[in-house]
């Protein structure tokens, strides 16, 4: 059981999905690719959460640095006792799979409130800057001849609900691939820590 190999492979999936967060939130702000809308504070307060930027993107590449640099084993200096060594590398892993619990975490309920909340649009009837789908909760997910509701910035529903899907989607493999490394390391740092991380 190569828990330590196990560990650099899960780090260097979270390493693709936390840049692949980064660019979602990014997208976020830039409805359509135009600048002006975040410039003149017309963006959603769950676009301004930084919850792909900090939850999903740099919350998730620090234990994705910690579980890809494990080929280092003796962290903790231990005398020369290899398989201490190896312990303690696995077991500082979970910590750092804890940090990627959070802000993985972080990503996915600021998504999903962000999905359940709809945009903030221009709207055609009222004629002014506000969520038309709050009181919806989510309801007008299904209803697409609605969304035509929200006149700018163009096509803002679909911008936000794709984008808003693709984070709430990246957050949960985060989550689920920083719980497995808690597992993992407890098994490779607790209870089998001769079998270390397997070398390179």
């Amino acid at each position: 059981m190569c828990f330590g190999r196990c560990a650099r492979c899960i780090g260097y999936k979270l390493l693709v999905l936390a840049l692949l967060s980064i660019v979602a939130n990014i997208l976020l702000y830039f409805p359509n690719g135009e600048t002006r809308f975040a410039s003149e504070h017309h963006l959603g307060k769950y676009v301004e959460c930084l919850h792909g930027i900090l939850g999903g993107g740099f919350l998730v590449l620090i234990p994705a640095a910690v579980f890809i640099g494990l080929h280092n084993d003796d962290c903790c200096g231990c005398f020369g006792h290899e398989d201490c060594g190896k312990s303690c590398a696995m077991l500082s892993s979970v910590l750092a799979a804890f940090i990627g619990i959070l802000g993985s975490g972080y990503c996915i309920i600021i998504s999903a409130l962000g999905l359940s909340h709809g945009p903030y649009c221009f709207t055609r009837l009222e004629r002014n800057w506000m969520y038309p789908f709050t009181e919806s909760s989510g309801g007008y997910l299904f209803e697409y001849n609605k969304w035509s509701a929200c006149q700018e910035p163009h096509n803002i529903v679909q911008w936000n609900v794709t984008l808003f899907s693709i984070l709430l989607v990246l957050g949960g493999i985060e989550f689920i691939l920083c719980f497995v490394q808690i597992i993992n390391g407890i098994l490779g740092g607790a209870f089998f820590p001769s079998c270390g991380t397997c070398g390179h």
